[in-house]
């Protein structure tokens, strides 16, 4: 894990540093293959420079996002707004967190991805990669 990520999950407190550790200890676990780092002030897994998921603290909840989420058919994820292919999951409290289901997910995200990389040299225009 980088040292930024985990600065960002010491900063946080109560219910919310056990939400982000957990989520970042799943995600960690089951994908190695990924690079992750602080993006835009919060944790975010890449894969060849796209991002993937990511998660960060709101004012009321943290929110596990999936860049590429919208094209996963999950209902339990909700579909952001506008051209975006996100979606994402908010938690309030730890014992919210479904393991497997966040597994599934992951799994997803490795085949299913629209290139947010390239999103500014296309001018916001986003194509699927897998």
């Amino acid at each position: 894990m980088h040292p930024d990520i985990q600065k960002y999950n010491n900063n946080q407190v109560g219910e919310s540093y056990l939400i982000c550790t957990h989520l970042c200890d799943i995600i960690s676990e089951n994908f190695p293959e990924a690079e992750n780092k602080v993006w835009h002030a919060h944790p975010v897994w890449f894969l060849d420079g796209n991002p993937i998921v990511g998660y960060d603290k709101l004012k009321d909840s943290v929110r596990l996002m999936f860049w590429s989420g919208a094209s996963f058919e999950e209902e339990a994820l909700e579909n952001g707004s506008g051209k975006f292919k996100d979606a994402s999951k908010r938690y309030t409290t730890v014992s919210e967190i479904n393991k497997e289901e966040i597994i599934r997910w992951i799994e997803k995200s490795k085949i299913i991805q629209w290139d947010y990389k390239n999103i500014v040299k296309r001018k916001g225009v986003l194509e699927r990669l897998v």
